[in-house]
C-alpha cells in the first residue's frame, strides 16, 4: 500500500513522506515526531536544535557558488489534523497513515491523509537531504501545534533564526502565492446544568446526521458546505417547538479547525405525537437535503427509535441553548472590500456536546481585521451569555499583513510564469498561517507562502495531487536556486 506511494515522482519526496506518515504526529502530542525529526537531522550530520517549545530547527550550509546568497528558512508544521470516518478503525496515536493511490490523487484509508502539512514537511526532508539540489544556506524549521493553536509559532524566540527570507510551504492551490491571511480565536462555551427524570409515556430516538464533506474551516468556509452541527440544532428546534422534544445527549463535530462533518443526538418525545414528528422530521429531513443538494449530495439525516436514556437536559436550558446555537454565526460573516473574493470574518461552529449536565460548544472564529474578529467574537460571546454560559476567549492570533511590494514576491511571480508559461494569482487566505506570528518576532524577515493542490484538508476526504506535488517540487528546487544575493 505505503510502498507504492515510494514509486512516485519526485521519489526522493513521496519517500520521506511515507517516512513521516508511518509516525503518529497529532496536535499537542508530537513527542514522536519531533524525535524523528531530531534523529532525521543528526543522521545528516547537519546542526539540528530542539527548542523549548519543541520546534526542530536544522542548518544546512549553502552549495558550492550559492554562499553569497541571502539565507532562506524553509518552514512546515509537524502536527496534523486527526478526522476519521465514523466506521474506521484506527488509532491515530500509535497508527501510521495509511495511504492509497487513486488516479493523479493521493488519500488516505477513512482517515486524514496528513498532506496538510506532510508534503512540506517532506519537501524540506528531500532538500535537506539532497547532495544535488542548488541552495543558499538554508534553516529549516518545523513547527509544531499549528492546527491547535499555532503553540509552537508562538512558542519560537526571536533572534532564534538568521534569514532574511522565509517560504512557507502551507497553502493547497499549486497556482497561487499567499501573501497574507486571516488571524482567529476560539470561542469556548460551557455551563452545568440539572438533568432530569425521563418523562412517562415517551419514545426515545436517536438522530444521526452524517455524509456531510467538511473540510478547512478556513479554505473551504466559502464553498457551502453543511454545518452537522447546525443542522442538527435545526431538527432538534423544529422537533422542540412543535412536540416538546426533550435533549438527552448531543455529540457533534470534533476538531476546532475541521467543518463539522457528522453529528448524533438522543431524544424524546411524548407518545401521543409519535406519529406527527416523524412525519415532520421526515418533511424537514427532506427540506435540508433539498437546500443542500448541490454541495452536500451525501447528507444522511434519520431518526431512529433506540433504548430510553436515564435523564434529559432540564428545560429551561434546553430552549435557551438550543436558540443559542440558532442564531449563532457559522459560515462567511463578511467579504473583504479590499481584496476581491476573499472571506474577511467567519466563524465556525465547529464542536457541541452535551451530555451528562454539562454543555461544550466550540468556535474558531477568522478574519483578516483584528476588530472585526473581535466583534464577531464578541456576538457569539453575548448570543451564549443570554442562554446562560460562560464563554471564554483564548489562542487569539494574529493576521499576516499583505505586501505586495514583497522583494521574495517578485521572485516567486517571475519564476512561476517562467516555469509554467502562465501567471500565479497572488492572494491572501483566509486560513490561518503561521508567518503572522513569526512576524512577531521577525518583522523584517520578507515571507512568502504556496504549496501544491491539497483538497479536503482536516476532513478524512483529505487528498493531494500528485501531479501537483511534481510542479511544486520543480518550483520549490528553482526558487532556491534563484534566491537574490546578500545585502
Amino acid at each position: 500500500m505505503n510502498s507504492n506511494i515510494r514509486q512516485l515522482e519526485p521519489t526522493q519526496l513521496w519517500n520521506k513522506f511515507a517516512d513521516l506518515n508511518a509516525v503518529p504526529r497529532p496536535s499537542k502530542k508530537e513527542e514522536k515526531v519531533i524525535a524523528f525529526m531530531v534523529n532525521f537531522g543528526n543522521s545528516l550530520g547537519l546542526e539540528t536544535i530542539e527548542d523549548e517549545a519543541g520546534n526542530v530547527i536544522i542548518r544546512k550550509p549553502a552549495t558550492k557558488g550559492m554562499k553569497n546568497r541571502k539565507t532562506v528558512v524553509l518552514q512546515s508544521h509537524l502536527d496534523m489534523v486527526h478526522q476519521k470516518n465514523a466506521d474506521t478503525v484506527f488509532d491515530f496515536n500509535s497508527q501510521g497513515i495509511e495511504m492509497i493511490i487513486d488516479g493523479d490523487w493521493v488519500k488516505a484509508k477513512g482517515t486524514t491523509l496528513g498532506a496538510d502539512n506532510g508534503i512540506g514537511v517532506a519537501t524540506i526532508m528531500a532538500v535537506l537531504e539532497s547532495k544535488e539540489i542548488e541552495h543558499p544556506a538554508i534553516e529549516a524549521l518545523f513547527t509544531v501545534d499549528e492546527e491547535t493553536g499555532m503553540g509552537g509559532a508562538f512558542g519560537l524566540k526571536e533572534n532564534v533564526l538568521k534569514g532574511e527570507i522565509l517560504l512557507n510551504l502551507d497553502t493547497e492551490e499549486d497556482d497561487e502565492i499567499d501573501i497574507g491571511c486571516a488571524g482567529g480565536i476560539d470561542v469556548n462555551i460551557s455551563r452545568r446544568y440539572n438533568e432530569e427524570k425521563v418523562p412517562e409515556n415517551v419514545t426515545a430516538y436517536k438522530i444521526i446526521v452524517k455524509g456531510l464533506q467538511g473540510g478547512h474551516s478556513g479554505m473551504d468556509i466559502h464553498r457551502g458546505f453543511g454545518n452537522a452541527n447546525k443542522v442538527m440544532n435545526r431538527l432538534l428546534f423544529d422537533g422542540f417547538e412543535n412536540f416538546g422534544l426533550r435533549i438527552s445527549a448531543i455529540d457533534g463535530g470534533g476538531l476546532r479547525n475541521a467543518i463539522p462533518r457528522e453529528s448524533f443526538a438522543t431524544i424524546v418525545v411524548d407518545n401521543i405525537h409519535h406519529d406527527a414528528f416523524a412525519f415532520e422530521f421526515n418533511q424537514l429531513a427532506s427540506t435540508i437535503k433539498k437546500e443542500l443538494k448541490t454541495t452536500e449530495p451525501n447528507l444522511f439525516i434519520t431518526a431512529e427509535v433506540t433504548k430510553l436514556p436515564n435523564r434529559v437536559m432540564e428545560l429551561g436550558v434546553q430552549e435557551g441553548i438550543t436558540k443559542a446555537l440558532y442564531t449563532a454565526q457559522n459560515g462567511v460573516y463578511a467579504m473583504s472590500a479590499d481584496m476581491e473574493g476573499l472571506v474577511e470574518t467567519s466563524n465556525n461552529i465547529a464542536r457541541v456536546k452535551i451530555k451528562e449536565g454539562k454543555i461544550e460548544i466550540k468556535c474558531l472564529t477568522r478574519s483578516s481585521v483584528e476588530s472585526a474578529k473581535m466583534d464577531l467574537a464578541t456576538s457569539l460571546r453575548a448570543a451564549f451569555e443570554l442562554a446562560g454560559c460562560e464563554v471564554e476567549f483564548t489562542g487569539s492570533y494574529p493576521g499576516w499583513t499583505p505586501n505586495v511590494e514583497s522583494p521574495i514576491l517578485k521572485v516567486l511571480v517571475s519564476k512561476y510564469e517562467e516555469l509554467f508559461h502562465s501567471q500565479a494569482n497572488v492572494v491572501a487566505c483566509h486560513a490561518g498561517l503561521e508567518c503572522g506570528i513569526l512576524g512577531q518576532n521577525y518583522p523584517k524577515m520578507d515571507m512568502i507562502s504556496y504549496g501544491p493542490t491539497i483538497k479536503g484538508a482536516h476532513s478524512p476526504d483529505e487528498r493531494v495531487s500528485i501531479s501537483s506535488v511534481q510542479k511544486f517540487w520543480k518550483y520549490t528546487v528553482e526558487i532556491l536556486k534563484s534566491i537574490p544575493n546578500a545585502d
